[in-house]
């Protein structure tokens, strides 16, 4: 998902924050150095710019913006950054050229955050950002003191990781493997803070539930379907004793991969439990009739997101209000029984 480019570092101060009254925020409140971004008295444009624009989750994203964006009469672009990072600095300072007011931004890689801190805070636009986290002072989020932390919309790590963990517990606890030849597979792209956030909460959730020592295994991947199964493979094919998979990651494009891996290497489905977080891949594998091992997914629904930044942007240009350090949308988990009626989109 995200590739590692030079960057370059940027010493500002810390960007604001708190103060949500629609959504779960976190009540934890940072210092505001976002005084210069004046109140926005006429129609407000604001450009909100992703990674991966094409993937299921973030088109979810750019619809829920769109429809809050039309109802508040704002001016919204959207920006497909792919996987680029360079992109990312150029597009924003096309959005300053073009008189944005305001940012919304999800950094194909956290390495250029500074950098963006510092374009926005020199033409005095406001900065906000979706679903992955960036730090004003460094490249790595996961470094990053609190306060420094550019104020974000999405989901809480902790909690969705704990949900994925509880669940792939409660699956394991109905199969009575044996401990010894069973191992859990964990993989995502180790530089993404959300990712570490999500993957340490699911492995502790997952001991807590199942009651049982199981070895893991860590996976670094590119947090897409083919980069996962490449490196689930390569695991497999390591540990060729092992008759049991469980499989977490940080987004379902982890999790599907993992679990694709295990059907090539000749995994049965009963001898597998994946369970997604995003519901917008795994929902495909239950689409059919074939058994699987996704067994469940946790759904984010990414129209929540993107209308809820839109939300908190506009509040901060309309109405001089504070961005949260943190938002949260709701999230649920779903199977091959309940995601149709949740609503899912599948990708």
């Amino acid at each position: 998902m995200f590739r590692t480019y030079r960057h370059q570092t940027a010493a500002v101060g810390v960007l604001l924050v708190l103060g949500l009254a629609t959504g779960c925020s976190t009540g934890r409140e940072a210092s505001t150095a976002d005084a210069s971004v004046a109140p926005v008295s006429g129609k407000i444009s604001i450009t909100y710019l992703q990674k991966q624009g094409d993937q299921e989750y973030f088109i979810g994203e750019a619809e829920g913006a769109r429809a809050k964006a039309a109802e508040l009469g704002i001016d919204l672009k959207v920006v497909n950054l792919g996987n680029d990072a360079n992109k990312t600095v150029s597009e924003v300072q096309s959005a300053i050229a073009q008189k944005s007011n305001g940012l919304i931004i999800v950094v194909p890689d956290p390495a250029v955050g500074p950098q963006v801190v510092q374009t926005a805070r020199d033409a005095k636009v406001a900065l906000l950002t979706s679903d992955d986290q960036i730090c004003v002072t460094g490249p790595e989020p996961s470094a990053c003191p609190k306060s420094d932390l550019v104020p974000r919309i999405g989901f809480s790590g902790a909690q969705m990781g704990g949900e994925v963990g509880k669940r792939a517990g409660e699956e394991y606890k109905k199969t009575g493997w044996n401990q010894a030849d069973t191992r859990v597979i964990s993989a995502w792209k180790y530089d993404v803070t959300v990712c570490a956030d999500r993957v340490n909460a699911a492995k502790e959730a997952f001991i807590d539930t199942a009651g049982a020592s199981i070895q893991r295994i860590d996976v670094a991947t590119d947090n897409t379907p083919t980069g996962a199964q490449d490196k689930v493979a390569a695991a497999v094919t390591a540990n060729r004793a092992v008759k049991h998979w469980v499989v977490l990651g940080c987004n379902d494009e982890n999790v599907q991969g993992g679990v694709t891996a295990l059907q090539n290497a000749g995994f049965k489905a009963d001898d597998v439990i994946g369970v997604g977080l995003g519901a917008y891949l795994a929902c495909k594998d239950w689409s059919g009739d074939k058994p699987t091992g996704m067994k469940a997914a946790l759904f984010i629904n990414g129209r929540d997101v993107g209308a809820l930044a839109v939300q908190t942007m506009y509040d901060k240009l309309k109405k001089s209000k504070d961005f949260p350090a943190e938002a949260f949308a709701p999230t649920a988990m779903v199977d091959a029984t309940t995601w149709k009626t949740a609503g899912v989109t599948c990708g």
